[in-house]
């Protein structure tokens, strides 16, 4: 077996192949696959030259806690075909991968994992979570809020092809704050790649504007089924301007309930309704996987809110590497170099992907038999150096 990188010349044997890995057809891809970049894409050939397996990457920004942007590589279009499989194709597509990573540079990746059990042993984690919420109209009465106000502006309805533009610069304001999230680089909303609203798919878009007119949140929508209001996703720079928009969206007449479909798990709309169970929460899931490919660079690039200093024992199996940190964080930045004294912790890479962006604590991972606390006290250190004033999210399919 022989992997290859891809050309543009290749777009579709590589599509062939990857839909036909999931037995399904590529009738429907040449909108939804426009972004792939064929310069990073793999595929793994027999010795007769057919193609057997695909893997590709975006090249992505991943906003880390301190508000720091940084490139991301984003693994997609894994796939094998299943006459091919557990013959180690996919082993070897990931590790080439990896290894190619490392050659651009690269010290972080990132993927979104259609089944939990694979993509571990190759060091990834689940860094961010998602949950639908689900809201009977009738129910959908708002407390008066104890503490603060309500956001100043107005609220335009347009359809999805009269305002690209608007939702692109509305979203890279929000992906630029909020931790977990990635960019959506242009080629993507030009192309309409991927899922609504990036996707031409006809949409209700609520655009709010602020006092001086100027665009500052969105909600995508649709009526699903006879009676749901269907959210894709509200993307807001405050919460008071997504507040506004729910309040819009739970206010629309001749309908039954609204399903936001991408909330984060620190989501406040829950508490602001009357009725705190008038919001049900379902779906609850992974969504954002990570992977530290250059464990120093990437902990030091993160921001930081509290001092401290902590040792780290990490193994790395996928790539048959271990290593041993000490981690120095002094005024929200941090310094990482090798260590010789004893670990407060030992880790597997994926675990430490978990914890990077705050979205699990390390102390769970403890409870649960991932890590290794050395000391009674190692957990809460833990805890307390990588927790991150908001819950990491990402909306991004891809």
């Amino acid at each position: 077996m022989k992997i290859r990188s891809t050309t543009a010349e290749d777009y579709d044997v590589f599509v062939d192949t990857m839909f036909t890995a999931f037995a399904r057809f590529p009738d429907t891809a040449a909108e939804t696959w426009s972004a792939l970049e064929m310069d990073r894409g793999l595929l793994a050939m027999t010795a007769e030259g057919r193609p057997v397996g695909t893997a590709a990457a975006y090249s992505f920004e991943l906003t880390l806690p301190g508000e720091v942007v940084v490139p991301a590589a984003g693994v997609t279009a894994v796939g094998v075909l299943p006459s091919h499989r557990r013959q180690g194709v996919l082993s070897a597509m990931m590790r080439h991968q990896l290894a190619e990573f490392r050659e651009r540079g690269e010290f972080l990746s990132v993927l979104l994992a259609s089944e939990a059990l694979i993509y571990r042993r190759f060091g990834y984690g689940p860094a961010t979570y998602t949950r639908r919420l689900t809201v009977q109209r009738h129910q959908a009465a708002f407390a008066v809020p104890r503490a603060g106000g309500a956001a100043a502006g107005s609220i335009e309805v347009l359809r999805r092809a009269e305002c690209g533009e608007i939702l692109e610069e509305i979203y890279d304001r929000y992906r630029r704050a909020r931790p977990g999230a990635l960019s959506r680089p242009h080629r993507w909303w030009e192309a309409g790649a991927g899922q609504p609203p990036i996707s031409r798919t006809p949409r209700h878009i609520a655009v709010h504007r602020d006092a001086e007119g100027v665009p500052d949140g969105y909600a995508s929508y649709s009526l699903t089924e006879p009676s749901t209001l269907t959210v894709d996703e509200t993307i807001a720079v405050d919460d008071e301007v997504s507040t506004a928009l729910a309040r819009f969206l739970l206010g629309h007449d001749l309908i039954s309930e609204v399903v936001f479909k991408h909330c984060p798990p620190d989501h406040p709309l829950r508490w602001q309704l009357e009725d705190f169970r008038a919001g049900e929460v379902g779906g609850d899931t992974d969504w954002l996987w990570v992977r530290l490919l250059d464990i120093p660079r990437a902990l030091t690039a993160r921001g930081w809110s509290t001092d401290g200093e902590i040792v780290l024992d990490v193994d790395d199996a996928a790539l048959g590497e271990h290593g041993r940190y000490l981690l120095t964080v002094r005024n929200g930045e941090a310094d990482c170099v090798p260590a010789e004294r004893e670990p407060d912790l030992s880790l597997d890479v994926s675990d430490l992907g978990s914890i990077y962006l705050g979205g699990t604590a390390p102390s769970t991972l403890v409870r649960a038999g991932h890590i290794r606390a050395h000391h009674p006290d190692a957990a809460a250190l833990a805890d307390t150096l990588f927790r991150t004033e908001r819950a990491p999210h990402c909306l991004h399919w891809f």
